[in-house]
């Protein structure tokens, strides 16, 4: 096979000195590209969710609806230290279940009386949105909110009638809480429930029931900088990536196409040649639920596990949503949390010192790049990035380093088949076992259009043992 010669484009020459771009004009976008909304949101890289409600007092995932809200009584609920801990877990903002399936809002609705407002915690006069909001905003935060389409407590569910309170409830929170980046809409759709007495099944078709052309456009009138998240229907600007595991694949195009059936690999892989911008958010819970139970405490994620997720997620052009159940005194875990600092502490330890600031590069005649050490140099981590701004391009690459002097291919060892060099986008993360070598040589073997690189690091990732495993929170951390 004839091998396509490109000549690599530094977007952003932070390390390729001698790779730098004269005054030119960068090339045109290639395919769809991200709005400014969608280029804010990569930027986040990691985000927490919060679920907490009636569930967390009932010990279920789902809701049936008719739960008492005198259920909800906290003994020491504090969002601030929500987000004191999320902040100190490195995520850039929260997403809070601001109504799950049960219907109970999380905050005073003026449409219903099944809320906050009707249990005992602060005599009906609490706001637990409101709180949140504002410890996201002290914390320097940006705040978002979860929806559910689905109501297993209203009466009206089903009916066009629901559809109109659910937007009200929608717009209640789009305009009294601030700024909103996100707003998540669950997949999940009809079914049984209490609905006001009726204890029966309702179905619906998710795709035309909640008429969404007509609430995107009320989104984005009130939350212009609003991101949608569906997946139940009409697409929005971002998509599931077909698993809650913690993993997108390894190949992952940020494009969809706009119109017609998306199946589970569509989600996992994205769409080479789609038409539109979509990327994959991929969510997971730092537990095997997500609402807070007791039996899971000794079932927190490890520090080994948060690790591959992340590389599986932010490594593989996805943003990762991860979640915090908060228990039912109203805080966060100390295990959960203790493990979420440590976890953003590794990921602070692993890309601290990006070894090819200290190489020569040069450029191949294949239009690759080959960075040069001085002497023997030990790494273990392989990052690049794409000018997404510009258009997703590169399709395939190889890695090679020079090892006693010779050439040695690099796979991915995270991959089960293959060698895992594929996709780039945002950010691409490979690892592989450590090698000691005086050159790696970085070659784009297939790409849509003119690869534009703008960022390519190397990095010596610790091994994990007890003593960076078991991270103890420092002084500003929000349990005790």
């Amino acid at each position: 096979m004839k091998r396509i010669v490109y000549h690599l484009i530094i977007a952003v020459p932070c390390i390729i000195l001698s790779m730098k771009v004269q005054a030119q004009t960068l090339p045109t976008a290639c395919g769809p590209v991200p709005n400014e909304n969608q280029l804010r949101w990569q930027a986040m890289e990691m985000y927490a969710f919060i679920h907490y409600s009636l569930n967390t007092y009932t010990d279920q995932e789902w809701g049936f609806g008719n739960e008492d809200p005198k259920l909800f009584n906290p003994s020491h609920l504090d969002c601030r230290q929500w987000a004191k801990v999320c902040k100190q877990a490195g995520m850039k903002g929260i997403i809070f279940t601001a109504k799950h399936h049960c219907g109970f809002c999380m905050w005073p609705s003026k449409y219903t009386d099944y809320s906050v407002k009707s249990s005992p915690w602060k005599e009906g006069k609490g706001d637990v949105v409101r709180e949140l909001a504002e410890a996201c905003r002290d914390e320097g935060l940006e705040f978002a909110v979860y929806l559910s389409p689905w109501d297993r407590n209203h009466p009206a569910y089903g009916r066009k009638e629901y559809v109109t309170y659910f937007r009200n409830q929608l717009r209640e929170l789009l305009t009294n809480y601030g700024d909103i980046f996100e707003v998540w809409f669950d997949g999940a759709n009809g079914g049984d429930g209490w609905y006001g007495g009726a204890n029966e099944t309702r179905k619906i078709d998710r795709t035309t029931y909640y008429e969404w052309p007509e609430t995107y456009k009320m989104i984005r009138k009130l939350q212009p900088k609003c991101l949608i998240w569906n997946d139940g229907g009409d697409r929005g600007d971002l998509r599931w990536v077909g698993t809650e595991a913690g993993y997108v694949g390894e190949t992952n195009w940020s494009l969809l196409n706009h119109d017609g059936e998306v199946d589970r690999g569509m989600l996992h892989y994205g769409v080479e040649n789609g038409d539109s911008w979509v990327p994959g958010e991929t969510n997971t819970s730092i537990r095997p639920g997500w609402f807070y139970h007791d039996t899971e405490n000794d079932q927190v994620k490890s520090l080994s596990k948060l690790m591959d997720t992340y590389y599986k997620s932010v490594g593989r052009n996805s943003c990762l949503l991860l979640n915090f159940p908060v228990a039912p005194n109203g805080r966060i875990h100390p295990t959960d949390s203790l493990r979420g600092i440590a976890f953003h502490k590794m990921v602070q330890e692993v890309f601290k010192d990006n070894l090819a600031r200290h190489a020569t590069v040069t450029k191949t005649a294949d239009g690759g790049m080959i960075l040069s050490f001085k002497h023997p140099t030990s790494f273990n981590r392989f990052l690049a990035e794409e000018d997404i701004a510009l258009g997703q391009r590169v399709k395939r690459f190889s890695l090679e380093a020079m090892v006693n002097g010779k050439w040695q291919s690099l796979k991915d060892s995270l991959v089960q088949f293959g060698d895992g060099l594929t996709t780039i986008g945002h950010r691409r993360i490979i690892c592989f076992p450590t090698i000691t070598a005086t050159q790696l040589r970085f070659t784009i073997l297939d790409s849509k259009a003119e690869p534009i690189i703008s960022n390519v690091g190397l990095y010596l990732a610790p091994e994990l043992t007890p003593d960076n495993v078991n991270v103890h929170p420092d002084a500003t951390m929000a349990n005790h």
